[in-house]
């Protein structure tokens, strides 16, 4: 069975915000000659791995909102100053969410696929409107 994570986008005010975060991050990454790829850090490592990457998704809470996700790829192990730590690497592609209040927590928290919102991609109806008009909609439940 698929399962997801669930982690709060600390410093970003907009889905917008972390797209563009993401994009310098890809460049800087480029110009170092290093491999292009996503990583969030995370002192706590998911026990329940083979679920994760059976096509789970790391989803972002933006300012109490679930607002988007991305594909996990790799749960990674790593030692920072001697300490072990998880690298969640995830695909650089952002898939908006239709928006649910989320209250604020800690690291990480595992989230049930039953529980994660849809993407704005599979709302039905809405077809060739602004995404940001799109989601504006679907919030207010006329799509």
């Amino acid at each position: 069975m698929t399962l997801h994570l669930i982690k709060l986008c600390v410093g970003v005010e907009t889905l917008d915000d972390l797209a563009q975060w993401q994009k310098r991050r890809l460049t800087d990454l480029k110009k170092k000659g290093k491999k292009l790829e996503l990583m969030h850090v995370t002192r706590q490592t998911p026990k329940r791995v083979e679920e994760l990457l059976e096509g789970g998704s790391l989803y972002w809470v933006i300012k109490g909102q679930i607002a988007a996700r991305q594909k996990l790829l790799e749960l990674r192990s790593l030692i920072r100053e001697g300490v072990p730590h998880c690298g969640l690497v995830y695909e650089p592609k952002l898939v908006p969410t239709l928006r649910r209040s989320h209250r604020p927590f800690q690291g990480w928290r595992y989230l049930d696929p039953e529980a994660a919102p849809p993407d704005v991609r599979d709302l039905k109806g809405g077809k060739g409107l602004p995404q940001a008009l799109k989601i504006e909609l679907a919030e207010l439940g006329l799509l």
